[in-house]
């Protein structure tokens, strides 16, 4: 028990950049994935370079992506600290993901209404975005929050560049100490936490989204 409580300092201070990483990047990622999105839906010679985006970000391990960045873009030039590749990486893997469950609701509203629009003389893109789009972001609540715990869970490949968030502080610890119950479970709880929080988040989001 001595040990839960000595070590938590370290874990506070990682949750921290577990934390700013991983929320950087899940808030930037799905502004880029909905406006890029959008674009595609309207801009046709805009789809197919997005779908190759898509179908390349989604289909290798995050981990390769981010061994890219920090070791293969010095080699033209461009150096990066481990932070910044990291939430850079983060952010262009997350916003394939993001892209996808917008794509995913906007679809799933029915043709009808922009048709009725029309008929209203109402704009596409009024339609677009003062019908559809709010449709689509309560659909997608549920799904943008399960990308977001998802995102903080992929944050954890940082420790193999020694971002000292969670689960690198947990492998100095147990370097350090050779003790491992403690650890990783304040690993698992420290994630779980965090998983919690945004779902609370997204159900109170969801209920007012419902109510309003």
């Amino acid at each position: 028990m001595n040990d839960f409580f000595l070590y938590l300092p370290d874990y506070a201070r990682a949750l921290g950049v577990t934390l700013g990483i991983s929320m950087s990047a899940a808030v930037v990622g799905a502004i880029a994935g909905f406006i890029l999105q959008a674009l595609c839906r309207h801009y046709l010679w805009l789809y197919w370079p997005w779908r190759t985006y898509v179908w390349i970000i989604r289909g290798t391990p995050y981990l390769a992506q981010l061994a890219v960045f920090y070791f293969g873009l010095p080699a033209i030039g461009v150096t990066l600290t481990a932070i910044e590749a990291t939430v850079l990486s983060l952010t262009i893997y997350s916003s394939a993901y993001f892209g996808e469950i917008f794509r995913t609701a906007w679809k799933s509203i029915g043709q009808g209404q922009l048709e009725a629009a029309q008929v209203h003389d109402i704009s596409a893109w009024k339609c677009f975005w003062h019908i559809q789009t709010p449709q689509a972001l309560r659909f997608s609540l549920p799904l943008l929050g399960n990308q977001f715990i998802l995102t903080i869970k992929e944050s954890a490949v940082a420790s193999i560049i020694t971002v000292p968030e969670l689960t690198m502080t947990t492998g100095q610890i147990v370097a350090n100490t050779y003790t491992y119950i403690v650890p990783y479970t304040l690993l698992i709880l420290s994630y779980w936490l965090l998983a919690q929080g945004i779902s609370v988040s997204v159900r109170l989001l969801s209920r007012q989204a419902i109510e309003g």
